[in-house]
């Protein structure tokens, strides 16, 4: 009667141990399919608020879920026309070309004086 005892015991401790599997960090699939689908619809949202073409988010954030980020942009474009939102252009962009100046552009090589070109 006691092997059974310390078995069950045992038993009861493991389980409370592995219902915290949670709080070890170990994700699952479910989980993970989740959180990209939320970063796609937020992707697709962001790009939709900043006037993107949903061809250009594809490009540019091409390890993004496409269905997602199409979620995200409808949703964006079906919110700002209710709304009346106009999009947003970067200004990231426009500020980086403006602190860039031109690269001067380096005169043709001319040839040496005494050799003959034809």
């Amino acid at each position: 009667m006691r092997p059974t005892a310390a078995l069950r015991s045992l038993l009861l401790v493991a389980a409370g141990l592995l219902g915290g599997c949670d709080m070890l960090g170990i994700e699952s699939p479910e989980k993970i399919a989740a959180a990209r689908d939320a970063d796609g619809r937020a992707i697709g949202g962001a790009c939709r608020h900043a006037g993107r073409a949903i061809e250009d988010c594809y490009t540019i954030y091409r390890k993004a879920d496409r269905a997602a980020v199409f979620a995200g942009w409808r949703d964006m474009n079906d919110y700002m026309r209710e709304n009346k939102i106009e999009p947003v252009a970067p200004q990231l962009a426009a500020q980086a070309a403006q602190a860039q100046p031109a690269a001067p552009v380096a005169p043709a090589a001319k040839p040496a004086a005494g050799t003959a070109t034809n």
